[in-house]
C-alpha cells in the first residue's frame, strides 16, 4: 500500500507536472534521451515492483489482474509522454485520470478494512 500511495501522491502528480509545466525533451537529442533515461529509471523500477506486489495482492484487491497491468502500462506511457510531450492534452489526461481512477480504488477498499 505504501507504494500505491507514493505512486498516487507523489509519482503521477510529478509526472503531470513535467507535461504541463517542464521543458519538452527533443527525441532526436542524444542528451536529452539519456538525461531522461537516468531521471526516469527509478521510476521504472517502483512501478515494476508496485505491479509485482499488486499481483501478489490481486485475491485482495477490487480490481482485476489486467487493471493492475493496464495501470502499470499508462503509467509507463505517461512518463514518456511527460518527457517528450508527443500526445494531445486530452489524451494525456485521460491517462492521468486512469491511473489515479485505479489507484485510488486500491487505496479506498484499504482503508475500509
Amino acid at each position: 500500500m505504501r507504494l500505491t500511495r507514493e505512486l498516487k501522491d507523489q509519482d503521477v502528480e510529478e509526472i503531470h507536472d513535467r507535461y504541463f509545466y517542464d521543458r519538452k525533451f527533443d527525441r532526436k537529442n542524444y542528451d536529452d534521451f539519456n538525461l531522461m533515461k537516468e531521471e526516469a529509471t527509478p521510476i521504472f523500477e517502483k512501478i515494476e515492483k508496485w505491479e509485482d506486489d499488486a499481483n501478489d495482492l490481486v485475491h485482495k484487491l477490487p480490481i482485476f489482474p489486467n487493471q493492475i497491468k493496464n495501470t502499470k502500462d499508462n503509467l509507463e506511457i505517461m512518463i514518456l509522454h511527460s518527457y517528450f510531450n508527443d500526445v494531445r492534452k486530452k489524451r494525456f489526461v485521460e491517462l492521468y485520470q486512469s491511473v489515479k481512477y485505479n489507484l485510488n480504488l486500491i487505496l479506498d477498499e484499504q482503508q475500509e478494512e
